[in-house]
């Protein structure tokens, strides 16, 4: 299920003002030029991934779909524009009819990605483009670092569910997007509820220290939240000694008490420790939740550990160290000078020349991803001009919107789904801790080149 499913609305009534002031005075400067209506392509797309990561991860595309859809010069924004004198009064007027017309391509969410592919491609005039820039670079580089460690954390911890409750460590609606972004990423349920209304993720919660504290006894507390939940709820074991609570907690529930959780302490010597009780008291069958500053390092550190589930915060919502994919929208080519409004000019290659690592390729690209003889993901090869016959079936960019309108929604599960498969056709080194360079090169085909 996706928002539009849902009947909701973006968390505001327009993303018009999600935009950099020198994107709208770009915009007035070229109507004066008259070049604001020159066909143009933008792409989106990181010069490298973050030190060590092996992969990237896509993800926000469809709350770019929404954003895009809803980027809208309504009175209010029209108001505050003028009075702030931010742009002239003939820039206005052509914001007051402002809508999005022209293609968007990009890779599916949930993809992988690597240095150089080009994530999304913004297709257009030159006015109606440049004002997405900040808009979309704001979710895909929030989304896609949170979707990356994600990614790590959910393959550090394979078969073991994984539940996603960063709320309180981050913007109360970055929450969602990053519970959002954690689901494509491969975990399995949230504790924000905000996240579970608008995405239809799963939720789950029972309760925290301060509902031990309220009650006389411990014994009290689980009687309380038992008698409330049933026995197949997770009871928390830690809040004043781990074995007498486990005990108690057997004897109150029984022994099909759902999950024990352990919030504190060495989380392997204390996971042990409770396995061994709660079996020896006949409850083998309860699960062990472990939560406490998680990251993909310590979910690895616990996978010898008899642990059942995880719960992850602070690491997760701050991309576990990388809280942003470093993407950049740049203008990759234009039509011909002169030919500003003409849907047949020719779009020539245009590219930022600089020093310090800045430059980037011109040029309308495709991407493919090349596979070994076993299947393998070998290369992900870019190029522009025609796709050779041997890439032709591996090509990974598909049409989102199409003449202003969204063209490729879909349940958010079929982006979670599309990240397990993709990263299983990645080589055994991509879900590897240890840093490294990107698990797969970048490679430019140039006609003739024989790749």
């Amino acid at each position: 299920m996706h928002t539009a499913d849902l009947g909701l609305p973006v968390d505001v009534p327009s993303t018009a003002l999600f935009t950099d002031q020198y994107e709208l005075t770009m915009l007035q400067a070229a109507l004066r030029a008259g070049t604001a209506g020159r066909r143009s392509a933008f792409e989106v797309f990181t010069r490298r991934l973050p030190d060590g990561r092996r992969y990237g991860v896509l993800a926000g595309t469809g709350r770019v779909l929404d954003a895009v859809e809803n980027f809208r010069f309504d009175p209010d924004v029209l108001r505050f524009l003028r009075e702030r004198h931010i742009v002239d009064a003939e820039t206005l007027d052509w914001l007051a009819q402002y809508r999005f017309s022209g293609d968007i391509w990009g890779y599916p969410e949930g993809e992988v990605y690597f240095p150089g592919s080009p994530v999304l491609r913004v297709e257009g005039t030159f006015g109606e483009c440049v004002l997405l820039e900040t808009v979309i670079l704001s979710i895909l580089n929030h989304d896609s670092a949170i979707a990356a460690a994600a990614s790590r954390m959910s393959s550090a911890a394979g078969d073991r569910p994984l539940i996603e409750m960063g709320a309180r460590r981050t913007h109360e609606l970055a929450a969602v997007a990053a519970a959002r972004s954690a689901y494509v990423g491969g975990f399995a349920t949230t504790s924000d509820l905000a996240a579970g209304f608008r995405y239809n993720i799963p939720t789950v919660g029972t309760s925290a220290h301060a509902f031990t504290l309220l009650h006389d006894n411990e014994r009290e507390a689980f009687r309380a939240q038992v008698d409330s939940l049933g026995a197949d709820t997770t009871l928390l074991v830690d809040t004043y000694d781990v074995a007498e609570a486990v005990r108690t907690a057997v004897e109150v529930a029984g022994p099909g008490l759902g999950a024990v959780r352990i919030d504190s302490g060495d989380l392997l010597l204390v996971a042990h420790r409770v396995r061994q009780q709660l079996d020896e008291l006949g409850a083998t069958g309860t699960r062990i939740v472990v939560t406490s500053d998680l990251d993909e390092y310590a979910i690895a550190s616990l996978a010898a550990a008899p642990v059942d589930a995880y719960g992850v915060g602070t690491q997760l919502v701050t991309g576990s160290g990388h809280p942003t994919a470093s993407m950049v929208y740049k203008l990759v080519a234009r039509a011909e000078s002169g030919a500003a409004g003409d849907d047949a000019a020719p779009l020539v290659p245009v590219a930022k020349k600089s020093s310090g690592g800045k430059t980037s390729v011109g040029g309308r690209k495709w991407a493919a991803r090349r596979l070994d003889s076993e299947g393998h993901a070998e290369a992900e090869v870019l190029g522009t001009g025609p796709v050779p016959a041997s890439l032709a079936d591996r090509q990974l960019l598909v049409q989102l919107v199409k003449g202003g309108e969204v063209v490729a929604r879909e349940p958010l599960d079929a982006a979670r789904d599309r990240h397990t498969a993709a990263r299983a056709n990645l080589p055994l080194s991509a879900t590897q801790l240890s840093r490294g360079e990107p698990v797969i090169p970048t490679e430019y085909w140039h006609e003739g080149s024989g790749s």
